[in-house]
């Protein structure tokens, strides 16, 4: 039976204090503005700063314990956030003090494998020693690993990666990002590298009335806004956009509106005599209705449609 005295007062600490002076809560107020919805994904965010807060308010009065595991996989399709959450992530650990520098590195299986024996080592550890001190984001990790081709230098990279995250994972954190299915046979066919990831997280495609928000807070963000017949195309496009081939959520909804800026500015300048304040920020049905999606009636061709 445990015999030790409560604790008093004196010995409580003020966990609102922690997040206080760590600023946290600045990093997920700016994530709120940044994405809208993915409540799954800023949940289990929330939850892991919230594991590293109690570990470092733990540490601080000599409850020390192995570090947590920060390694992580961002899973998903395109367009759903995983770079910024990344971003953001990065933030946190550093206000916190699980790396040192804060920052991101995003890179692909080409800034790390090489093309010829002895090319793909220096190649990755030149990313790895940029990324030190922060979190190295890998997107499509999976192409990393092609098991087809026997003379592919992928693995080489991944047992450097390997080496790295467990040998040195108090100087840098690991995110490994790509479609759920693909990473799941990349885990699969790695299980070294699978054992090394402690969070597993899932980015959910935006709903028709998120990507709605998505592309009203972008023209925002540009000073523009739509008109309400605007607004009713873009609802429009979306719905036969998300049904084309490539659709890559808010990516595809980018592309949309900068094209849609094209043609409100060709519009603008092909008009006769002034052009009002309103005019110059107000995105039209007409902009938007010039896409192929409204024009191609026919079976899907496969091509990026924008």
């Amino acid at each position: 039976m445990d015999s030790r005295p409560e604790p008093d007062g004196a010995d409580l600490i003020d966990l609102a204090s922690e997040v206080k002076d760590a600023r946290i809560t600045e990093v997920f107020e700016a994530l709120d503005r940044e994405l809208i919805g993915l409540a799954p994904v800023k949940t289990r965010i929330r939850e892991i700063a919230a594991l590293l807060l109690v570990d470092r308010a733990r540490r601080k009065v000599g409850l020390d314990a192995e570090p947590p595991a920060l390694h992580m996989s961002f899973t998903g399709n395109p367009g759903t956030g995983k770079t910024t959450v990344a971003m953001r992530m990065a933030e946190i650990l550093y206000r916190l003090g699980y790396i040192k520098k804060g920052h991101l590195v995003a890179v692909t299986r080409d800034d790390l494998v090489g093309q010829y024996i002895g090319h793909t080592a220096p190649r990755t550890k030149e990313v790895l020693k940029r990324a030190m001190g922060g979190v190295l984001f890998i997107d499509e990790a999976y192409y990393l690993y092609r098991a087809e081709n026997e003379r592919d230098y992928g693995q080489e990279a991944i047992e450097i990666l390997l080496q790295v995250m467990e040998n040195q994972r108090n100087d840098l954190v690991v995110i490994l990002a790509g479609y759920k299915d693909r990473m799941d046979t990349f885990f699969r066919s790695n299980p070294g590298m699978a054992s090394r990831i402690a969070h597993h997280i899932d980015f959910p495609d935006y709903s028709d009335d998120e990507l709605l928000s998505i592309a009203r807070l972008m023209l925002e963000q540009q000073k523009y806004r739509l008109s309400p017949d605007g607004d009713k195309a873009i609802r429009e496009y979306i719905t036969l956009r998300r049904q084309r081939p490539h659709f890559a959520n808010a990516r595809s909804i980018r592309n949309a509106l900068n094209r849609a800026r094209l043609r409100h500015a060709n519009r603008l300048l092909a008009k006769t005599g002034g052009t009002s304040l309103a005019e110059l920020s107000t995105i039209e049905a007409s902009d938007i209705r010039a896409s192929r999606v409204f024009s191609e009636t026919t079976q899907p061709r496969n091509l990026t449609q924008s």
